[in-house]
């Protein structure tokens, strides 16, 4: 996923939400998708892997997510 820069200025783009949304998945998910998109984006222009590790660890951003949409209310 390639994220826009909608959430440069601190708003997810409100049109990739509700898309993933629409495809079932919850909310929380779905932001911390589009955050993650964002944030890779910037992250692989960095050269350097250890300071990329450091920024990434201090983003704290998750690496893995999982849902179980059969026990999902959201």
């Amino acid at each position: 996923m390639k994220c826009a820069h909608g959430a440069t200025v601190g708003q997810l783009d409100e049109t990739a939400l509700a898309y993933l949304r629409s495809r079932g998945i919850p909310r929380d998910v779905a932001r911390a998708l589009l955050l993650r998109a964002f944030a890779t984006e910037i992250l692989d222009r960095i050269q350097w892997p250890a300071l990329r590790t450091r920024i990434e660890s201090a983003l704290n951003l998750p690496t893995e997510m999982t849902v179980d949409f059969e026990n999902d209310v959201r």
